[in-house]
């Protein structure tokens, strides 16, 4: 008997193996060539092998060919036949952890969180995939306070669960996600201390906090290239640190990665910032001559030519586009009014297709009208506006306020506020134009109605605090105007510091600032200047001074510590015979700078330009500004 069956079931046992080793074969084979089709996005392909196995042996169907064919109706967002496939193997798929993973997956992403929770709730032992599956979903679908929540429910977390706590993070980007994803990384297992997927969810995390000393910690683990350079020059663009983004540019030079267009504005926006022609002239010849054709980086160079005071060639840009833009043409708006040139700027406009125009084209025509005192035909503009927005209305408030047409500018805010909240912008606009004019009745009661409605708005009730002072300081009320600065120092808040960047050697200089390695030659330089300036019958304006003056301090040495005077002189400590100085201030020049520069252009025969918060200021050789002293 063992004989015949060492011959005969030998046989038949052989068989059944290669029957089995087959079947095998055969499964492994679907599951490959599903597999293979979904990599490759041929997700319909993928779906028609499943079926077509699913009719001629269906025994071939595993959970794992249930996971490549959900796989494939969730990207093809096919909420049909992925909700056939879960009736029909139900069964199958509730003993295979994978494939409920990819069963909750193809729910959250089509939207169906509820069913998706269902299956979830059910599981009594989940896995890090399963976790993973609901936490992407949660993601997806808005909800990330609740991919949060369930992270901490996972005993041991993988490296893809950390990824979407930190990309969970980033979608709320509070100081509550931020110190947690902090305290994550700080307790990260040795294994995933340098995990790729980690560490750049955690930079996207820190740049979206705006936390970029630690986005700059964490971008020297992450691989080099474009988008990651991008990443963080966009969030220097964002912070307005165009320094840094010129630093990264440096590194992306020596590790030889190229630009792309969008890097490319990145750059520009950063010549922008900084309004240097000599900066921007030498970046844009960096720009490949490939992407010269880009509307996007045309309109970013107009934008930049005309922040760096060189309107000809912001105008040889514009005029070189076959079709421009809303942003073309608002870009080129605005460089004409920042200029001084608001003639120039209503002359485009009205050129302009009525289909482009936006709310910010109205605002850039209207400030340009503003700084060039054209009343007339900004009222022209504004009445023929249909929806006169907040931005629309404090342009048109300043236009009026810097004309002394105080009657007007009142008007348009007490017609605005008759369906809406007080506007701060346009209040403050006011006060600008009563504190031009002295007048300090308005100054007053526009400060009031400032206290009164916004008082949670600190740098608004400082600066309208400086402003005020200054009316009573220009009027003689000395003890009001330091009752002003006394109430702000007792609130504890004070006036921004002014700083000036200068194209010599890059230099930035700070008001007052005696930290430079060549003070004392700029000092030295400063004190000949003003000697310059008194004889040519300057008198120092004590009313541009907005604090008490120390022991040892005049009114002259304050004001020739302005921030501008230091890099003006900085300009001549380098070279004496300079015939062109560039500068550009945080801040709105103040009156005896303008007028002191004004003096300075004329008598050292020097074309000095300054960009300040509000607009360019091209002070000429015979003593004039492009302003006109509308400031």
């Amino acid at each position: 008997m063992l004989r015949i069956f060492s011959h005969r079931n030998l046989r038949l046992l052989y068989a059944n193996i290669q029957t089995k080793i087959s079947l095998i074969r055969s499964y492994y084979d679907l599951i490959s060539e599903m597999k293979k089709f979904n990599d490759k996005k041929q997700f319909q392909n993928a779906l028609k092998l499943f079926y077509q196995c699913e009719k001629s042996n269906h025994g071939m169907i595993s959970g794992a060919a249930v996971s490549q064919a959900l796989k494939s109706c969730t990207n093809m967002k096919d909420f049909q036949s992925g909700l056939i496939l879960h009736q029909r193997y139900s069964s199958l798929i509730e003993k295979n952890k994978y494939s409920l993973s990819s069963l909750i997956h193809f729910y959250m992403q089509l939207g169906d969180v509820n069913h998706a929770q269902i299956l979830f709730d059910k599981l009594k032992n989940k896995t890090v995939g399963i976790y993973g599956a609901m936490m992407k979903g949660y993601i997806k679908n808005n909800m990330a306070q609740k991919a949060i929540d369930i992270y901490f429910q996972i005993t041991n977390p993988d490296e893809k669960n950390i990824s979407l706590l930190f990309n969970a993070c980033a979608r709320i980007a509070t100081d509550e996600t931020l110190n947690l994803v902090k305290k994550v990384l700080s307790n990260l297992p040795d294994r995933y201390q340098n995990d790729e997927y980690i560490l750049t969810t955690a930079f996207d995390v820190f740049i979206k906090s705006n936390d970029l000393s630690n986005a700059e910690r964490i971008f020297s683990k992450l691989p080099q290239n474009t988008i990651s350079y991008g990443n963080l020059m966009s969030a220097f663009n964002k912070t307005n640190q165009p320094q840094k983004i010129f630093e990264l540019y440096e590194q992306m030079k020596i590790n030889q990665i190229q630009l792309n267009p969008s890097v490319c504005v990145l750059l520009i926006n950063a010549c922008s910032a900084l309004g240097i022609y000599s900066i921007s002239k030498s970046v844009s010849e960096q720009i490949p001559k490939s992407y010269l054709d880009n509307i996007f980086i045309n309109n970013a160079l107009i934008d930049m030519w005309g922040k760096s005071g060189c309107v000809e060639k912001a105008k040889n840009i514009f005029d070189s586009l076959i079709q421009p833009d809303t942003i073309g043409y608002t870009s080129m708006i605005n460089s004409y009014g920042l200029n001084g040139m608001g003639s120039k700027a209503i002359e485009l406009f009205n050129k302009m297709p009525s289909k482009l125009i936006l709310e910010e084209t109205y605002v850039c025509v209207l400030n340009a009208c503003s700084h060039s005192r054209l009343v007339e035909q900004a009222q022209k503009i504004f009445s023929n506006i249909e929806n006169k927005t907040e931005n629309i209305c404090t342009t048109m408030v300043d236009c009026f306020s810097r004309s002394s047409l105080f009657e007007e500018a009142e008007n348009i805010i007490n017609i605005y506020e008759s369906n809406h909240s007080p506007s701060p912008a346009m209040l403050m606009s006011l006060l600008s134009g009563a504190r031009n004019k002295n007048d300090c009745y308005l100054a007053e009661k526009t400060f009031n109605r400032i206290e009164k409605h916004f008082p949670q708005l600190k740098n608004r009730f400082i600066s309208a605090s400086i402003l005020l002072a200054n009316v009573y300081a220009s009027t003689g009320q000395i003890d009001k105007s330091l009752n002003v600065k006394k109430n702000l120092n007792q609130l504890s808040l004070k006036k921004p510091s002014g700083f000036s960047y200068t194209e010599v050697d890059g230099q930035t200089f700070r008001a007052r600032d005696s930290s430079h390695p060549r003070f004392k030659e700029i000092s030295n330089e400063i004190e000949k200047i003003s000697k310059e300036l008194l004889s040519y019958g300057h008198k120092y304006d004590s009313s541009c001074i907005t604090r008490s003056l120390n022991e040892n301090e005049t009114v002259e040495s304050v004001l020739c510590g302005h921030s501008e005077r230091l890099a003006i002189a900085w300009n001549f400590v380098v070279n004496p015979n300079r015939s062109h100085i560039q500068i550009t201030k945080n801040l709105r020049v103040c009156g005896d700078c303008h007028e002191s520069t004004k003096l300075i252009a004329m008598i050292r025969q020097c074309e000095i330009i300054v960009r300040d918060a509000n607009r360019i200021h091209h002070f000429h050789k015979n003593g004039q500004c492009s302003c006109n002293d509308c400031f």
